[in-house]
């Protein structure tokens, strides 16, 4: 009799058989559902224009440099005058919507179903256009705005803040765009949750989820970049691991502090003019993205998925010139105002740095290892999200001997990028929290 009490007691404290409780996590789950329809979807228009662009690309040599300063132009005058929230990342836009001081108002300037449509189409866009962008970031605003549009349908007195809804949303972005449930999960404590004191319910924990079983229920258990086999670690994995954290950790936190210090006005003539006439920044910046592409081919544009791809698998060869040229490519497409996510071309950027490390390792590493070695650390030191990074590339290798090493790349990559950078989404965010409080009502 006491163990049925006790468990009466658990379904009333969990509101197992309240009706309104189970209306209210299906509203919940069926938004997860939404976003993981609407990222398959996002995913596969920017395949196609990525591949539309390099056809093109491959038919004229020139066209480029017609294409993609006109198209930065046409994207970031269509986002500054309808679309303005949803310019840059999304990552950035996500986390401030989560700060205690932003009103609804404000947050509905940055998340909303029209913010997220835009983000899509113009995000193709600018991929299509050529620049040096992913949909990671995006996915993420994307996710955030989807499922605070289905808080209308919540009944009255459900527990949920909508802030955690803002959560499980940016995060169910991450986990439909990788097909990596946990790592959207992680991805909501260690980098959303930063600016949000809630705990995440278990109801949002299964949203997250089920977000990323939509995306490969539709897409197929695949990864990312392929899986990189890597069949043995030895011992001496650890000088790759100092040598890997300490040039990513140096490159990642460089990057991280041109793209906080992007934020800043100035009184500099170039900032001036930036600021004066962002359509023709716009089309500067196309215009030497454009030129990097010519130096490097297909490196310098899209999200470096493809270029990567081959890069890891042995097809491509003469490589040594990538990493810095898609580092250069993906900052200018950040600074032109374009909608673009950094996720990827981070990515793309530590392997390329893993494969001019590889001759100063030597052959007896294998070079899948330090593939992933650099790609975890790049990320992490972005991003400064160690947890996220190292099991996001985790899902990438066959080896689970690599899980130490990675873990340990991207603390070390962490600490070193700290050094020259706080955290940038971080940093982003709370510019556009001031630019939210300072915009008028």
């Amino acid at each position: 009799m006491r163990t049925f009490n006790q468990l009466l007691s658990a379904i009333r404290e969990n509101r197992l058989a309240d009706v309104e409780a189970w209306r209210s996590r299906l509203v919940v789950w069926l938004a997860a559902a939404m976003v993981g329809l609407v990222i398959v979807i996002f995913a596969r228009m920017t395949d196609a224009c990525i591949a539309l662009f390099f056809s093109m690309q491959k038919a004229h040599w020139w066209l480029p440099l017609i294409v993609t300063p006109l198209g930065g132009m046409v994207v970031v005058g269509i986002t500054r005058k309808w679309f303005f929230g949803a310019g840059g990342s999304g990552i950035p836009q996500t986390i401030a919507a989560l700060h205690g001081g932003i009103s609804e108002r404000q947050q509905k300037s940055v998340l909303s179903l029209r913010i997220a449509a835009g983000k899509i189409v113009l995000g193709v866009s600018a991929i299509a256009a050529g620049f040096s962008a992913g949909r990671e970031g995006p996915s993420v605003q994307v996710g955030a705005s989807i499922m605070y549009a289905f808080r209308r349908f919540l009944p009255n007195g459900f527990a949920l803040d909508p802030k955690q809804l803002i959560l499980a949303g940016g995060a169910a972005g991450i986990s439909a765009t990788f097909n990596t449930p946990l790592a959207g999960v992680v991805f909501a404590i260690e980098e959303l949750g930063r600016s949000f004191e809630h705990k995440t319910s278990g109801v949002l924990i299964t949203a997250i989820v089920l977000s990323g079983i939509v995306a490969i229920s539709m897409q197929g258990d695949y990864s990312y970049f392929g899986h990189l086999t890597v069949e043995e670690v030895k011992p001496a994995i650890i000088w790759p691991i100092l040598v890997c954290g300490l040039a990513c950790g140096v490159c990642g936190g460089l990057f991280s502090r041109i793209l906080i210090t992007s934020t800043q006005i100035t009184t500099s003539p170039l900032d001036q003019f930036r600021q004066l006439h962002p359509l023709w920044w716009a089309g500067l910046c196309g215009l030497i993205v454009a030129g990097l592409g010519l130096m490097n081919g297909s490196g310098a544009h899209g999200s470096g998925y493809i270029f990567t791809h081959e890069m890891l698998h042995g097809a491509v060869t003469e490589t040594w010139q990538f990493a810095p040229t898609k580092f250069l490519a993906t900052i200018f497409t950040y600074l032109s105002g374009v909608p673009g996510g950094i996720f990827a071309p981070s990515l793309s950027i530590g392997a390329g740095i893993g494969n001019d490390l590889l001759p100063l390792l030597g052959h007896e590493h294998v070079a899948a290892a330090i593939y992933a070695l650099c790609m975890t650390g790049f990320l992490a030191a972005v991003t400064q999200t160690p947890i996220t990074s190292f099991i996001i590339v985790m899902e990438m290798i066959d080896g689970h001997e690599m899980v130490l090493s990675l873990m340990t790349v991207a603390l070390v990559s962490t600490i070193v990028a700290r050094l020259f950078s706080p955290p940038l989404y971080t940093a982003l965010a709370d510019a556009q929290i001031k630019h939210l409080q300072q915009a008028p009502d």
